[in-house]
């Protein structure tokens, strides 16, 4: 709680605003951070916090770990620099690939700039939790991460250096490991909620994390990098990892036959030479799996192959050279599964079982067979999901279209099983006496981003417009006139009688325009302004508004005050001040 010596005061604030948007903010959340002078850029993907964004920060931080502290984990504080042997030790040293920041020492020992901390804690655990009488234990850390992004861009979106929420469990078996994993999953939707933002709890891949369950809690917004799909019934997944039930149509002829299809090479071509929809295709990729056999893939040509997927389904998957193509007797643009070579393994999505009849390449150059009778006139090895999902297909759940959207991730949950502690000897001592590796999970939550996501889905043509949670500040007075002996000391009075509520309060106390006042408050995002002028003042009156709707009206003085009394008296049995003053605003 705020008391009336902790009001802010514009003119003594630090808050460099710019009337012009900077040239290389793409996205609004960038655009307006800069302007309203909460942060600034140092480097490519590093930025500086100034005081309002700073204020932001801890408002974010304190809701994440009010939310951690409330499910009974334990915040500590892991050194950024992580010893390079660690990493050697899970194996991701070499398989994280150029994102990780590394570095040496003067005496040659290498240094990661962490980008996570599981092998940081996995090595610190099994020096310390030898018993499952120490267990489940769930420990956490606000920490910032470094990820040498090839191309940073967005802003706080995606930076080389941020600020993250990570946590870690470790568990002796997998009830308790799923009995956090749902607390945490709990605490995030609290977390979003909280924090203002429309999100989706959705199906994602592990990524360079690893383990082989995740969700991903994913903020509604146009800048997003992610792309959605969702459905009326609740259901919501990454498009790169969620079950791609496609919809393909029949090109339905009554016997196969082979068609002359010059200068046709692509799936847009052919149904451009066919005059049938792309979906009544079906499209080839012919590659090798880790064990060098050749594999080809069939999907409807209405989709795009997920290599991750197909990965999977093949026991790895590398796409064949024209020459490799060449030396299979295959051709680019005309494959297909009648006449395939003996040795070809051949997967096809699982959408297409249901096609009886396909409009594929002749595995002939220029050529292209229609109805080509799946069981008659060739066969599939296997059945599998290869695509990516897209809006359209049918919902996994109930089977209706799936929409699309885009997303920010602002944070993920994983269960890890025992990939690190198996792979660094991290052990403990079960209730028979035998060493057992530990199962662990893994929980982010991205500070830093999470601040650039509220941005994004609030925000207008003048500014941003925070949710009184995460806002730099709840109320703004804004005197019309400084330094007189009756605008400035009501507004003043007003000011102290806020804070007093304990709101967080900003006075406007610089001798500045009203116009120039009324911009910067839309332009930062107070989310109440309180306008105090010389002609509604002699009226008793002041001007309210509410950033987020815009909406204006005067108020007795009489009256706000009394609203005030009302939601001081009432704050403790109904539990929520900011939301029961809000109300005044409507």
């Amino acid at each position: 709680m705020t008391n009336a010596t902790n009001i802010m005061r514009m003119s003594e604030l630090y808050v460099p605003t710019l009337k012009e948007d900077p040239a290389d903010a793409e996205i609004a959340s960038h655009r307006l951070l800069l302007r309203a002078g909460m942060i600034r850029k140092t480097a490519s993907g590093v930025y500086t916090f100034l005081p309002l964004g700073k204020r932001v920060l801890a408002k974010v931080e304190n809701i994440v770990r009010e939310e951690m502290d409330a499910i009974g984990a334990q915040e500590i504080m892991m050194p950024a620099l992580q010893p390079a042997e660690l990493w050697y030790e899970s194996g991701r040293w070499n398989d994280y690939g150029p994102e990780l920041m590394r570095l040496a020492d003067r005496h040659g020992h290498e240094f990661c700039l962490g980008p996570t901390h599981e092998e940081l804690l996995t090595a610190t655990m099994r020096n310390e939790l030898r018993s499952y009488k120490e267990l489940p234990l769930a420990l956490y850390q606000i920490q910032v991460k470094f990820r040498d992004e090839i191309r940073p861009r967005f802003g706080l979106l995606r930076s080389r250096e941020f600020i993250m929420k990570d946590a870690y469990s470790f568990h002796a078996d997998q009830e308790s490991l799923q009995k956090t994993y749902d607390d945490m999953s709990a605490a995030y939707e609290r977390i979003c909620k909280r924090m203002g933002l429309d999100f989706r709890p959705v199906e994602a891949d592990s990524g360079q994390i690893g383990g082989s369950v995740t969700c991903e809690y994913m903020a509604l917004a146009e800048a997003g990098e992610a792309e959605l799909v969702h459905c009326a019934c609740g259901y919501a997944a990454n498009a790169e990892a969620g079950d791609c039930l496609a919809r393909p149509t029949v090109y339905d002829v009554s016997k196969m036959e082979k068609i002359a299809t010059p200068d046709v090479h692509t799936i847009a071509e052919l149904a451009a030479f066919l005059d049938i929809p792309e979906s009544s295709t079906v499209k080839a990729l012919s590659g090798k799996n880790a064990e060098g056999q050749l594999v080809v893939l069939f999907v409807p040509g209405d989709h795009d192959l997920n290599e991750l997927k197909a990965a999977r389904a093949a026991g790895g998957f590398e796409l064949l050279t024209d020459e490799d193509m060449e030396a299979f007797g295959l051709h680019k643009g005309s494959m297909g599964p009648v006449g395939l070579p003996q040795e070809a393994r051949v997967i096809a999505a699982r959408s297409l079982q249901a096609v009886p009849k396909w409009v594929v390449g002749a595995n002939e150059e220029g050529f292209h067979y229609v109805g080509a009778r799946l069981g008659e006139d060739f066969d599939v090895d296997e059945w599998a999901d290869l695509c990516t999902v897209q809006p359209g297909d049918s919902c996994p759940e109930c089977g209706l279209p799936l929409e699309g959207a885009r997303g920010i991730e602002v944070s993920q949950v994983f269960q890890l099983g025992d990939k690190y502690s198996r792979a660094m000897g991290a052990t403990f001592m079960d209730e028979d006496g035998e060493e057992r590796p530990f199962l662990m999970g893994c929980y982010g939550v991205g500070i830093s981003r999470s601040m650039a996501a509220i941005v994004e889905q609030h925000n207008d043509e003048n500014g941003i417009s925070w949710p009184l949670p995460v806002a730099p500040a709840h109320v703004c007075v804004v005197p019309l006139v400084v330094g007189d002996d009756f605008v400035h000391p009501a507004a003043e009075k007003l000011a102290a009688e806020l804070s007093k509520l304990g709101l967080e309060v900003v006075i406007d106390d610089r001798k500045e325009r009203a116009g120039v006042k009324f911009a910067d408050a839309d332009l930062i995002g107070w989310p109440l302004q309180v306008i105090v002028g010389k002609r509604s003042l002699s009226e008793g009156k002041v001007e309210i508004k509410r950033r987020s709707t815009g909406a204006r009206r005067d108020i007795d003085l009489v009256a706000l005050r009394d609203g005030l009394a009302f939601t001081l008296r009432n704050a403790k049995t109904w539990g929520n001040e900011l939301s029961l003053f809000g109300q005044l605003f409507e």
